[in-house]
């Protein structure tokens, strides 16, 4: 399951007992899970402005997540030594580059920070977008409605929607967003609702049909996001029971 690469975290901005009590009330299913999953312990990153959030996202994607923090905190060190650099009495300590700054900076310092063309390219995208207003700040974010935002921020090279959901979901903590197109979110679907087996061998047909699962979700509502978070639980509590099955 996704989750926030930064320590600065809080529980997300709505009523956690009221969710939970009325997705237990509208599916006895997902009650079901609720029970054995336990409390709803989510956090939120909320203090990132969608252009920091965006950076970590991109350099995050198809990577694992040692090797990609490691990527994220090569970046932010190489910024930071040449802001020390240029006025020694600016710290020495990880600082996120402007958008400025991530469009100037020579090609050499993104490929030894370990990014790839493409994610090179997708960053000095994000960063002009976040120059013209195509991406928000922090403020004029809370104000958007999640599709405003999903409409907005997929048009930087290399953000599809999945990954604003996650930023939706993470970072602003808005509460009925649904990733249908998630494999953990439709493998704890397939789980919970379509008696997939823990021990099982997942193909793609055996996953939660996503037609299906949104025509479902529709009675989640207006908290999906909650939801989707135990669904991924689902995938969690089967990976300890097909372990548990091979001692």
């Amino acid at each position: 399951m996704p989750s926030p690469h930064t320590n600065r975290t809080q529980a997300p901005p709505y009523d956690i007992e009221a969710a939970v009590a009325q997705l237990q009330a509208a599916d006895p299913k997902l009650r079901s899970l609720i029970e054995r999953a336990g409390p709803f312990t989510m956090r939120v990153s909320p203090k990132q402005s969608p252009f920091e959030a965006l950076t970590e996202a991109i350099i995050y994607q198809q990577l694992h997540g040692k090797a990609a923090a490691a990527i994220h905190a090569r970046l932010l060190a190489s910024f930071s030594e040449l802001a020390h650099m240029a006025d020694p009495r600016e710290p020495l300590r990880h600082r996120h580059p402007t958008p400025e700054e991530l469009l100037d900076c020579p090609n050499e310092q993104l490929r030894a920070a370990g990014l790839s063309a493409n994610k090179a390219l997708a960053l000095r995208d994000l960063a002009a977008k976040a120059l013209d207003g195509t991406v928000p700040t922090l403020a004029r974010i809370r104000r958007m409605t999640d599709a405003a935002i999903i409409e907005q921020l997929t048009q930087v090279r290399g953000i599809g929607t999945w990954t604003v959901q996650m930023m939706l979901i993470f970072r602003l903590g808005r509460p009925d967003v649904f990733p249908a197109t998630d494999y953990g979110v439709r493998k704890g679907y397939a789980l919970t609702f379509n008696g997939l087996k823990p021990t099982t061998k997942v193909t793609p047909a055996l996953l939660g049909d996503i037609k299906l699962m949104e025509r479902r979700a529709t009675k989640w509502a207006p908290y999906r996001s909650v939801a989707a978070w135990y669904l991924w639980r689902a995938c969690d509590l089967a990976s300890i029971e097909a372990n548990a099955a091979k001692v």
